[in-house]
C-alpha cells in the first residue's frame, strides 16, 4: 500500500536553507518585508494565515516576483483555508500540527506540505501523511541537539526546525541534520510593525552566510 504523493521541497527553500515566517499584526509592511527579503536572497516566505490581508499579500509576492520567489502559507489549521491559499497563489503549505484532512486537501491542490510536529511518534505521522519536510515545533524547547537525536532514528525524514530558531543557532541546527530552519522573529525584529529594513537585510545576509544559501 502506497502513501500520498509526496511534493518535493522547492529550490528556494534547498537552496537558501533558510524559510522566513512572516506573522504580523497588520498588511500595512507586507510588501515591502517580501521584497526586501527577495532582495537579500531568502526567497522562501511563509505568510501566515493569522496575519490581516494574508491571501492579499500572497497574490502581490507572487505577482511581483514570480518564480524568483516560493510564497506559501502558514498556520494552516483547516482543510477549507488550503483552497483560497493556492488560488491566491501559495506554493506550500504549513500547519502547526498535523491533521490528515488538511494533509489531503494539500495533496489534491498539489502543494508542498510542511506539517508541524514534535515528538518521533508525530513526525514519523506527519510524514507518513507526505509531509514535503516535517516543521520541527518549538524547535527551541530542544535544541540542535534535539534534532540530531531525532535524525538518528529517522535519517530518511527531511527536517525544518522551527520556534526560537536563533540568527546565532541557525547554522547548528543544520549541523544537527536539518534541512532548513523556518525564522520569524529571529529574522524579521520589527519590521513587519515599521522597524529598521537595514536591521532586517543585515540579519538576512548573516543567516544566508551562516547557512551556505544561495542567493
Amino acid at each position: 500500500m502506497t502513501g500520498p504523493q509526496r511534493v518535493p521541497p522547492g529550490e528556494a527553500l534547498t537552496g537558501t536553507r533558510v524559510l522566513a515566517i512572516l506573522r504580523g499584526r497588520g498588511a500595512d509592511h507586507l510588501d515591502t518585508v517580501v521584497d526586501a527579503l527577495v532582495e537579500c536572497g531568502v526567497r522562501c516566505l511563509e505568510i501566515t494565515m493569522n496575519t490581516p490581508g494574508a491571501l492579499e499579500a500572497v497574490r502581490r509576492a507572487t505577482e511581483r516576483h514570480g518564480s524568483a520567489a516560493e510564497v506559501g502559507v502558514g498556520t494552516v489549521r483547516r482543510a477549507d483555508q488550503v483552497g483560497p491559499a493556492a488560488e491566491a497563489g501559495a506554493r506550500f503549505v504549513v500547519t502547526p500540527g498535523t491533521d490528515p484532512r488538511v494533509a489531503a486537501e494539500v495533496h489534491r491542490h498539489g502543494l508542498a506540505y510542511y506539517p508541524g510536529a514534535f515528538t518521533a511518534t508525530e513526525v514519523l505521522t506527519a510524514w507518513d501523511l507526505g509531509a514535503s519536510a516535517v516543521k520541527v515545533f518549538p524547535a527551541g524547547l530542544g535544541g540542535p541537539c534535539y534534532i540530531r537525536e531525532l535524525r538518528a532514528p529517522l535519517d530518511d525524514v527531511a527536517l525544518i526546525p522551527t520556534g526560537g530558531v536563533t540568527v546565532e543557532q541557525a547554522a547548528d541546527y543544520l549541523a544537527a541534520g536539518a534541512l532548513a530552519v523556518g525564522m520569524g522573529g529571529p529574522l524579521l525584529g520589527d519590521a513587519l510593525h515599521g522597524g529598521s529594513l537595514a536591521g532586517l537585510r543585515e540579519r538576512a545576509r548573516t543567516v544566508l552566510a551562516a547557512l551556505g544559501g544561495a542567493p
